[in-house]
């Protein structure tokens, strides 16, 4: 894992200043083990999570993710997942359309057809657009790649049921909230939107998120 984002203690002051709701969760989750937006540094293996995960309980992601990586004999790289079989795949626990996606990742990433390192260099609406290029990878999974793997600081998921739940329960709205409110906290929290949503997700998860 990586150490805290580059940006982190200036979005904390930033937000702070900002917003007295989110100024309230800093202070209550201000233990350095909670305050940390950590990453692999590992892109292959976040899809792969990301596509696992898709549409099954977080219990069942973790449960079919385990069976993946043994399968994989823990080097869950692009080498390695091209060699499996689909049998071997679907015996994981994996959907057909999973296996699919998975494999179709792997060979586009040993074809050079997608290239990880360009990510870094491009804005966050362009990655979005290259990352959504991938079989079973839609702009939800794309945002959690930028913000778990990139770390980049102003990812605002607001297809996340997670992030307007909380903003539901903490700033006093209606669920689902006002589409305008949420345009609001964005325009209000950027351009540290991603620490904003890790602080919102924090409030309703009693454990850290990881992706």
């Amino acid at each position: 894992m990586s150490k805290t984002p580059a940006y982190w203690n200036t979005a904390k002051r930033y937000l702070s200043k900002k917003d007295k709701v989110m100024a309230s969760l800093i202070k209550k989750y201000k233990s350095p083990s909670e305050t940390v937006l950590t990453s692999r540094k590992n892109v292959f293996f976040s899809l792969c999570k990301s596509i696992i995960g898709q549409q099954i309980s977080v219990a069942a992601a973790n449960s079919v993710f385990l069976k993946f990586k043994k399968k994989c004999k823990n080097k869950i790289n692009a080498k390695t997942v091209n060699k499996l079989s689909i049998i071997q795949l679907k015996s994981c626990g994996l959907s057909r359309q999973k296996v699919k996606g998975i494999k179709n990742l792997s060979q586009q990433i040993l074809n050079k057809t997608f290239n990880p390192k360009l990510i870094s260099k491009m804005s966050d609406e362009d990655a979005i657009v290259y990352l959504c290029r991938l079989r079973q990878i839609g702009r939800w999974s794309a945002e959690m790649i930028l913000l778990f793997t990139y770390n980049r600081s102003n990812i605002w998921p607001i297809q996340d049921i997670g992030l307007l739940r909380a903003i539901s329960k903490n700033y006093k709205k209606k669920y689902l909230p006002p589409e305008n409110y949420v345009k609001l906290l964005n325009k209000r929290f950027s351009p540290y939107c991603s620490v904003a949503t890790w602080y919102l997700w924090r409030s309703i998860d009693p454990e850290p998120i990881q992706y």
